[in-house]
């Protein structure tokens, strides 16, 4: 059974972008409580190594934008990134909240739930991909994960048997085949490309393929694209994106 293929006539899986990144800091343990509580069918987070090659679970290259601190993560220890508070920049409600590891995300998911969508962040090496793969699969998480990346090697390096996406901003001249090259089961867009194309997912379905479209936040967007026949929408809002879809009919 493919693992992101809606049945046709079935809405789209609602896919919690970085958490439920609209109500709780994004990427942190307390945005994936609230995207389980909000009924999200899937939780996405990024995760990218520490100077010391721990995976931890943020987007940016630097960590200003969503902690207290400053600097790249890539440069600093896992122990200096996790004193930063990741939570006050959003709302004062949520000071104390740290940048998780990626081994403290998996704990989280194995205690209460959750289907992750994770994306892999460069720079990492092939060990560095094995590894995190590694540690979700000893927290019981292989068989409720897929890997995603703008970056074809990560993907490519992902090990076999673990479900695979490939992410893109610009369009593939040939997602299919883009696809092929990597071991992918999913073609994950910019939303735009769908809503200029409503017919490219039926065409990408006809190959196997699944689509997952991001990030989408506007309602009447939503409602195109479950028309088109996506499979997945990636939002900030799933609380609002799992209303909208069990008001409409067939919901």
């Amino acid at each position: 059974m493919h693992p992101l293929r809606r049945p046709r006539g079935e809405p789209p899986a609602v896919i919690a972008h970085r958490g439920h990144s609209a109500v709780a800091p994004e990427n942190t343990l307390a945005a994936v409580a609230a995207a389980r509580r909000a009924g999200a069918d899937w939780i996405e987070v990024d995760v990218r190594c520490t100077a010391d090659g721990v995976p931890v679970v943020i987007h940016d290259r630097t960590v200003d934008r969503t902690t207290a601190g400053e600097g790249s993560v890539a440069e600093l220890t896992a122990a200096s990134l996790g004193d930063l508070d990741a939570g006050s920049w959003f709302d004062p409600g949520f000071a104390g909240e740290r940048v998780p590891t990626f081994a403290a995300l998996c704990a989280d998911l194995a205690a209460h739930g959750g289907r992750l969508l994770l994306e892999l962040k460069p720079p990492m090496t092939d060990a560095q991909v094995a590894g995190v793969v590694a540690m979700a699969a000893a927290h019981g998480l292989a068989g409720r994960m897929v890997v995603q990346s703008f970056h074809p090697a990560l993907v490519a390096a992902t090990p076999p048997g673990l479900p695979r996406a490939l992410l893109s901003e610009e369009p593939h001249e040939d997602p299919v085949r883009a696809c092929a090259a990597v071991g992918a089961i999913a073609y994950n867009p910019d939303a735009a490309v769908v809503l200029a194309d409503p017919e490219a997912p039926a065409r990408w379905r006809a190959a196997g393929l699944a689509t997952l479209v991001w990030t989408v936040n506007d309602p009447a967007q939503w409602q195109v694209l479950r028309e088109a026949g996506v499979d997945g929408i990636i939002t900030d809002r799933a609380g609002d994106l799992v209303a909208h879809l069990a008001a409409l009919p067939g919901g």
